[in-house]
């Protein structure tokens, strides 16, 4: 269900989490993300997340009335001129689209371990704190067929807005455990029979088609510069590195983790979109 509400001005206090989309972290603390963007607010709609509002010029109306229909909440839709909304991010917008959503509650190791099924595949993030590099990240794990993200304590969250942009809103579905100590949960894992698999560009030894992803494994990516934290990398059962030519120390993020990723789900039988039986 929704309800229409013109509007004049972008003061309105319903209106705060839209004026304030550039400060993501306070969003963060109350539990509440920016959509931005047809696509990413179609999946909004789609998901099973709360709905907060949304906001967009007149036309777009017919576009979302069939999804926002669909939805159990009453959601107010603002409506404004393009004009209007382009002063919340400072430049044109190519659509004007946009909408507040609730961030669902991060689930605990143990309720991903009894929801999910073997041979796992799950990514993890440390020190990772360029938003965008994030989403792109999130984006990866849903096209490989990652089951859950572990979030460090030294990330940034992936409900940022860029993140939530950068992963083209496929964060929506991808579980998340948020743990006090990253370190700690990923010892766990790795005393369950899950492998710990550190991809870290200073490892010398071993390169992803040599490292076996068949099974459990948990894939555990850090920043770009620095790779994984000394205690991180310390309770990972192995160090893996993707070759380079020499002059190049590492990879963008997201670039590395496509290559892990898709080394993964290689072994795991993935082809054209569907896992074939080895």
């Amino acid at each position: 269900m929704f309800h229409l509400q013109p509007i004049q001005t972008l003061d309105l206090p319903e209106l705060a989490p839209y004026r304030t989309m550039r400060m993501g972290a306070g969003h963060v603390s109350q539990r509440l993300f920016v959509a931005e963007g047809e696509k990413i607010l179609r999946r909004l709609l789609e998901s099973t997340l709360g709905v907060v509002s949304c906001l967009m010029p007149a036309k777009w109306v017919p576009e979302f009335a069939p999804l926002l229909n669909a939805r159990p909440e009453d959601i107010p839709v603002y409506l404004a001129e393009k004009k209007l909304l382009e002063t919340l991010v400072g430049f044109s917008m190519y659509q004007g689209v946009l909408g507040v959503g609730r961030i669902p509650p991060a689930t605990t190791l143990e309720a991903l371990l009894a929801a999910t099924h073997p041979p796992r595949l799950l990514a993890a993030v440390d020190g990772l704190t360029n938003a965008e590099n994030l989403g792109v990240l999130v984006r990866n794990c849903a096209a490989f067929g990652v089951q859950g993200l572990l979030v460090g304590e030294t990330c940034s969250h992936p409900y940022l807005r860029r993140s939530v942009r950068n992963s083209m809103g496929t964060i929506f579905k991808l579980p998340l455990v948020e743990p006090p100590s990253l370190a700690a949960t990923l010892r766990e894992l790795s005393s369950r029979g899950t492998r710990v698999i550190a991809a870290h560009p200073h490892a010398e030894q071993k390169t992803p088609p040599a490292a076996v992803f068949a099974g459990d494994c948990c894939i555990v990516f850090g920043s770009e510069g620095l790779g994984l934290s000394p205690a991180v990398l310390a309770v990972c059962d192995e160090a893996v590195a993707i070759p380079m030519h020499p002059g190049v120390d590492s990879l963008n993020v997201g670039s590395a983790s496509a290559v892990f990723l898709y080394e993964a789900a290689r072994q795991r039988g993935f082809a054209g979109g569907v896992i074939v039986p080895g």
